[in-house]
Formats: C-alpha cells, structure tokens, sequence
C-alpha cells in the first residue's frame, strides 16, 4: 500500500507547491483586499469536496461496472448542470453568511461587503463546476492510461482544484471588484 500511494502522494504535494504559485501571483490583489484572504479556506475545500464527491461516485459506477470508459460524456453531460447548481447552492449559502456576519456586526467586511458577498458566491459557482467536472472525468482518464483511479483520483483532484480554484477566485475578484478594492 505504501508504494502504491506514497508515489502518488508525493508527487501531488510537489504540484500543491502551484498553490503558492497562484497565491504569489494574486499578492497585490491580496494587498490590496486582504478581506478575500478569510474565504481561501473555504473556496478550496469547496471545489475539492464536490470534485472529490464526483470522483468517488464515479470510481464506484465503474467498479460495479454501472457505467464504462465510453461513457464519459454521459457522465460530463450530467456533472456539469449538476456542479451549476451544486455551486449556485454553495455560493447563495456564503453570500448569506457574508450578510448575516455584516448585518449582525459579527464582522465588518468593509464599505463594499456587498461586492465581496458577490464574488465570493460566483467564484464558488465556478468552482464547484469545475471540481464537479474534473472530478467526475479524471478516473476516466486514469483507468484510460492505466492507472488505478482509486488510489489517485481524489487526491490529485484536490490538488488540481485547489490551484484552479484560486485562480477563479481571484479571477472573479479582479472582475467584480475592480475599481473598488482591487
């Protein structure tokens, strides 16, 4: 077991070093609004929790061989409305925190919480629609190359949103709060 995945795990945390890439990129944005450093946490677990979920029940259909390796875009059909709403769902959940936290004076997210409110709700969208994607067809192209999706699809799917989540992230920021924070 050890070597089945200790390969994997290494190599995934030498990628999670792309993480800090990504964060260094965004510094002066993070500078600038440091406010969007408090929901980093949260946009990263997002995406890989639903990518993780998608991986898994994934993995499970082709174990008991509900569904085959053509059947990928059947599967990608589905996960991506599905990854929409997932996210929609999400990302209304932390706009309601943002303004209940602000509302209620649990925490002052500044003149523009309402902006922060918004990109934070629509990077979650974005989010959880990519780890609901990538998630759902990264043990298809693990089995397709020969590889055992269970010993390294959830793992490098984390890694894999945690770096593109960040990325959304601070792409919506940069869209929703130019000329205010940013």
């Amino acid at each position: 077991m050890i070597q089945k995945r200790g390969g994997w795990l290494c190599a995934l945390f030498i990628s999670e070093m792309l993480t800090a890439n990504a964060m260094q990129s965004y510094e002066g944005e993070l500078e600038k609004a440091i406010v969007l450093t408090l929901f980093i946490p949260l946009i990263m677990s997002s995406g890989g929790n639903s990518g993780s979920q998608a991986t898994s029940l994934v993995i499970r259909a082709l174990a008991l061989r509900e569904i085959s390796l053509g059947d990928w875009w059947r599967v990608a059909l589905r996960e991506l409305p599905t990854g929409l709403v997932l996210g929609a769902i999400l990302g209304v959940v932390g706009i309601c925190r943002i303004t209940l936290w602000q509302y209620f004076g649990f925490y002052d997210y500044g003149p523009h919480w309402e902006r922060i409110a918004a990109t934070v709700g629509a990077a979650l969208v974005g989010i959880v629609t990519f780890g609901s994607l990538s998630g759902s067809m990264l043990p298809f192209a693990l089995k397709r190359i020969g590889f055992d999706p269970a010993s390294a699809s959830a793992p490098f799917v984390a890694t894999l949103v945690d770096v593109t989540g960040l990325v959304i992230y601070f792409s919506v920021a940069l869209v929703i709060l130019r000329g205010t924070l940013l």
